[in-house]
């Protein structure tokens, strides 16, 4: 396994990230952040007045994490795919970081460190939401935004080994339709897995998604238990194995 080559630097690159993402950052939160409160108020509010409990609280209840974990979900996978891209094949500011004392592993490394403050961002500020509305009903849901980093990290993994695959940005487009939007679709965001086929539930496990979205909802409705540590250590296992894999991808393709 490929072991990046990191120093300190990495968060100068993180910090580069931030100060370009100051100027925007009204503008770049407003269109994430409605997205899920059209979820929520078409899905929570209206359809779900017609819909059961499910798992012992109102749909909207139930909807509002899964939410929570899917926009952040997004927030890194745009950041760490089309941003990333940008940077490197248009923009060359990979090139630019390189040739100061940053490294190419440091560069792709604050990279992926800024999606997951990303999918901080984006998450907490939809937690905070739900929760001005009533929609938190325990004070465990303090400890999401720490789910939501290291949720950041492994999607930022997903995301940027993408990056480092693809041979245009036109192939966005299939990473996007093949791989997560059924994550959003078949992850337990909007319903509970228990009533698909066995087959579905096997392979939802794979999902990084379908365990955020069980820590995520578990913390905000209060229902902790000790199967949550399974999705947890899934989700840390999962990030340390492929954080290595698009470093190396996208050192070659710099490189090159």
């Amino acid at each position: 396994m490929y072991r990046p080559d990191l120093s300190p630097l990495v968060w100068q690159v993180f910090r580069r990230n931030l100060l370009v993402y100051s100027r925007t950052w009204k503008v770049s939160l407003s269109f994430n952040f409605f997205e899920p409160l059209f979820y929520l108020a078409a899905f929570g509010f209206g359809l779900g007045s017609y819909v059961q409990p499910m798992e012992g609280v109102s749909y909207v209840k139930y909807l509002a994490p899964g939410l929570i974990a899917s926009s952040a979900m997004f927030a890194t996978a745009y950041e760490c795919t089309y941003s990333i891209y940008i940077k490197m094949e248009f923009q060359k500011a990979y090139q630019a970081i390189v040739a100061t004392p940053a490294g190419v592993d440091d560069v792709v490394m604050g990279d992926m460190l800024f999606g997951a403050f990303k999918s901080v961002l984006y998450g907490s500020v939809i937690l905070l939401v739900i929760a001005a509305i009533g929609l938190v009903s325990s004070p465990w849901a303090l400890m999401v935004p720490l789910v939501l980093a290291l949720s950041g990290l492994l999607f930022a993994a997903v995301s940027a080994t993408w990056t480092g695959l693809v041979p245009n940005i036109d192939s966005f487009n299939y990473f996007f339709s093949l791989i997560m939007t059924p994550l959003f679709l078949l992850s337990g965001v909007f319903f509970p897995l228990t009533g698909m086929p066995a087959i579905v539930q096997k392979i939802a496990w794979l999902s990084p998604l379908y365990h955020m979205v069980n820590l995520t909802r578990g913390l905000v409705t209060g229902t902790v238990d000790i199967y949550l540590i399974e999705d947890l250590v899934w989700i840390l296992v999962a990030a340390v194995v492929l954080i290595p894999l698009p470093v190396f991808l996208l050192r070659r393709l710099i490189i090159k």
